[in-house]
């Protein structure tokens, strides 16, 4: 986790936060994804489209 945290860090001091802090909340598509795939939850339809909403507001956030 820390390291993580340093790679996020360096990410910023390198490149605008415009592109790094989208990159690092999409990262919970990796989260659901795995979850999913490696534990088999399921996806019920109300985290779906919060799952949707998440996406689209980041990827709107980068339109900006």
């Amino acid at each position: 986790m820390g390291k993580g945290w340093m790679c996020y860090y360096r990410a910023l001091q390198q490149g605008p936060a415009s592109v790094v802090v989208p990159i690092d909340k999409l990262s919970i598509l990796v989260t659901i994804a795995f979850s999913w795939i490696v534990f088999h939850e399921k996806l019920t339809r109300k985290s779906a489209v919060g799952v949707v909403f998440i996406t689209v507001g980041i990827v709107l956030m980068t339109k900006l």
